[in-house]
């Protein structure tokens, strides 16, 4: 007999994954301790959960993979190939269609494109307090993307406009976003994106608390400060519009105190998620929901609850650490919409954490 931790380890199934499996009837374990209810699982089941996951991975409907099942362990072969020659149709059919929509839509971006865009002319000098703006740079920075294959998030976006700079950092998984003050500029909107190295070298000469000076000269960058100067060049690429990324639907609030709940989530409960590539280890993911009450408690089993929110336990722990504050207020709503982390006494700082969709 297996547990169900060495079924899952065995078979490739996460363990949220063999629960659900379980109350839906598609792979019931052998027998079920009725005190404690952990779950046991047969030498032939593992087989057949090797079989599930790799008809999942396959994307198969679960409705067929019960018949796929089912006729693995009996006697009627030739249903399985009819499912599995009829998915693979399927299959094909929508490889087809995704082509043709992505053709489409190539062609739109190619009509949308510049043939020679414009070398950037923008101008901009701006004062910056130094430590406004270190503060800023540590709410972000976690955030860049690290993704070769999308240079855009590889740095911070720069959003001058009025008297105040946004900088923004995101990979997809996380965006963080956060606000300073600035002077001597009273034009319109103006973007770059500073390369990761170099938000990391100007960083470095904001530690001794003087005001500083940023400027922007076409595609270059500088910032200036009492004790050093650095610049280099932005980033040739467009920064996802970000505007329309913060606008998530409203959620249950709940304040936390921020050491006392990061320590929660270090030492508290995990569920495994599905590795993020091939060769990477199972992420950990914490689950959170706001109470009734207010409080925000963390689980330990998707069980039958749709309102907990699954999020990479590492990327929670870097957002507290980046909100550097006592306290921060979390945003936690539907299970499919992001996760905010906001500072109580900064609406413009906060970060956003994409929800983990959890084995179905």
């Amino acid at each position: 007999m297996r547990s169900i931790g060495e079924m899952a380890r065995d078979s490739g199934l996460s363990v949220s994954a063999l629960r659900f499996y379980d109350r839906g009837g598609v792979l019931v374990p052998a027998w079920v301790d009725p005190v404690s209810g952990y779950r046991w699982y047969g030498p032939e089941q593992l087989e057949e959960a090797r079989l599930l996951a790799r008809l999942r991975r396959a994307a198969m409907p679960l409705a067929d993979i019960r018949l796929v099942l089912a006729g693995w362990s009996g006697a009627d072969t030739g249903l399985v190939r009819e499912l599995l020659r009829a998915h693979l149709r399927r299959l094909e059919a929508g490889l087809s269609d995704a082509r043709d929509e992505f053709s489409t839509l190539r062609a739109l971006l190619d009509s949308r494109e510049k043939p020679m865009p414009l070398p950037r002319t923008d101008v901009v000098r701006l004062s910056l307090g130094g430590p406004g703006l270190a503060d800023a740079l540590d709410a972000v920075r976690f955030a860049v993307g690290r993704d070769p294959d999308l240079p855009m998030l590889a740095g911070v976006l720069f959003d001058i406009e009025g008297g105040s700079l946004d900088v923004v950092a995101t990979d997809r998984y996380r965006m963080a976003v956060a606000r300073t003050g600035t002077g001597g500029h009273d034009g319109g909107r103006v973007q770059v994106v500073v390369p990761a190295p170099l938000v990391d070298a100007m960083r470095a000469l904001l530690g001794h608390g003087e005001p500083v000076r940023f400027a922007v000269d076409g595609d270059r960058v500088t910032l200036d400060s009492g004790s050093g100067q650095t610049a280099g060049r932005c980033l040739d690429h467009e920064f996802p519009d970000y505007r329309r990324l913060v606008h998530t639907p409203e959620g249950s609030r709940a304040g936390v105190d921020t050491a006392a709940f990061r320590k929660a989530v270090e030492t508290g409960p995990v569920v495994t998620g599905e590795p993020s590539g091939p060769g990477e280890p199972a992420v950990e993911l914490t689950l959170l929901q706001v109470t009734g009450e207010g409080e925000v408690t963390l689980g330990d089993d998707r069980g039958s609850d749709l309102n907990q929110v699954a999020v990479n336990r590492a990327y929670l722990l870097d957002a507290l650490d980046a909100g550097a504050r006592d306290r921060l207020s979390l945003e936690i709503g539907a299970p499919t919409a992001p996760i905010t982390i906001r500072r109580p006494d900064d609406e413009h700082t906060f970060s956003l954490l994409m929800p983990v969709r959890l084995d179905d």
